[in-house]
């Protein structure tokens, strides 16, 4: 029934909208109808596919790492900003990160680490040759940016993403 009627509310939904847009008749129920079940057929195939999780014991531990890192570096970026960062001579930059990580979901969640950590951003993703561009607040070595990434979140994506 469900590979029948995919979205059964959704086309229920687009039914009711289409009698209340035009008269009630036998014809315009079954034109909304069809435009209905449609929809939802449409709806289906636009729908990504669920994640392929290998492992969650990763992802737990993950979890911790990125909650000490947001907390560190929220006190390094509000103690930067408010001691005018080592005498005024924080300068940020860019970074190129080349990433092992293929699986959407998996760069998806990378996104989000790297979005939320204070002082670093997410600019650009290039899935040709994947390499991250990554902006940093305070870049002191980018070498250390690599590493970090690579080893502390990456790793850890890989072992949990089939």
């Amino acid at each position: 029934m469900m590979r029948l009627v995919p979205h059964p509310l959704l086309s229920l939904a687009l039914t009711l909208m289409w009698l209340l847009l035009n008269r009630f008749s036998p014809g315009h129920l079954l034109l909304g109808a069809a435009i209905g079940l449609f929809a939802g057929w449409v709806f289906q195939k636009l729908e990504p596919k669920g994640p392929r999780i290998r492992a969650f014991w990763p992802l737990i531990r993950l979890m911790g790492i990125v909650s000490i890192d947001i907390i560190r570096s929220n006190i390094a970026v509000a103690w930067l900003i408010l001691t005018n960062g080592r005498n005024g001579a924080r300068r940020s930059g860019f970074v190129e990160i080349p990433l092992r990580i293929s699986n959407p979901s998996a760069l998806a969640l990378l996104a989000l680490i790297v979005t939320a950590t204070p002082g670093t951003a997410w600019m650009e993703y290039r899935p040709g040759s994947g390499v991250l561009l990554l902006h940093v607040f305070d870049m002191i070595d980018d070498e250390a940016w690599r590493s970090l990434i690579r080893d502390r979140y990456e790793a850890l994506l890989l072992e949990a993403f089939a």
